[in-house]
C-alpha cells in the first residue's frame, strides 16, 4: 500500500503554531493549488505539520508564500458540537520546503544572495507539452550514465 501525496501551492494564511498537553509543536495551515481544468480552479488544501518542522514553518513561512509539502494523506472522524458526525482531510506533512523567501514571490529560500529571477521556475509545472517539443532516446542507443 501507498499513501504519499506532493503538493506545491502557495500558503492562505500565516501557520497557527500550538502545542500539545506533552509539549510536542503542531501547525496547521492551507495551501492553494490552481490547477487547470476547462477553467482555472484552485483546491484548498489543509497541512498539519508536527514537531521541530511545525515550528520552522511557524517562524518562516507567511501567508502568500509558496511551498512544496509531502507527506500522508488522512482523513480523520469527529462530532462536532452541535452532536453531527464530520470528517477532516488532511495532509500530515513529513517534508516541508520553502520555496519563496519572506516578502518575495519568486525568488528561491535556497540562495538568498542570488538575483531575483527572471520567470518562476514552477510556472511550466503541467503544461501540455507538444509532441515535437519531446526528446525520445532510441531503445538501442547507450544511456549515458
Amino acid at each position: 500500500m501507498l499513501n504519499r501525496v506532493i503538493l506545491i501551492g502557495r500558503l492562505t494564511r500565516d501557520p497557527e503554531l500550538r502545542y500539545t498537553q506533552q509539549g510536542t509543536a503542531v501547525a496547521r495551515f492551507t495551501l492553494a493549488i490552481n490547477r487547470k481544468f476547462k477553467r482555472e480552479e484552485t483546491d484548498f488544501i489543509d497541512i498539519v505539520v508536527w514537531q521541530k518542522t511545525a515550528e520552522n514553518c511557524a517562524q518562516y513561512l507567511t501567508k502568500g508564500q509558496m511551498a512544496m509539502v509531502e507527506g500522508r494523506l488522512q482523513v480523520r472522524s469527529y462530532e462536532a458540537q452541535d452532536g453531527s458526525k464530520r470528517k477532516a482531510v488532511e495532509v500530515v506533512a513529513e517534508d516541508v520546503r520553502f520555496l519563496t523567501r519572506p516578502g518575495t514571490g519568486s525568488q528561491s529560500s535556497s540562495d538568498f544572495n542570488s538575483k531575483p529571477r527572471q520567470q518562476d521556475e514552477w510556472n511550466d509545472l503541467g503544461r501540455e507539452v507538444a509532441i515535437e517539443e519531446v526528446d525520445f532516446v532510441d531503445p538501442h542507443d547507450e544511456v549515458p550514465f
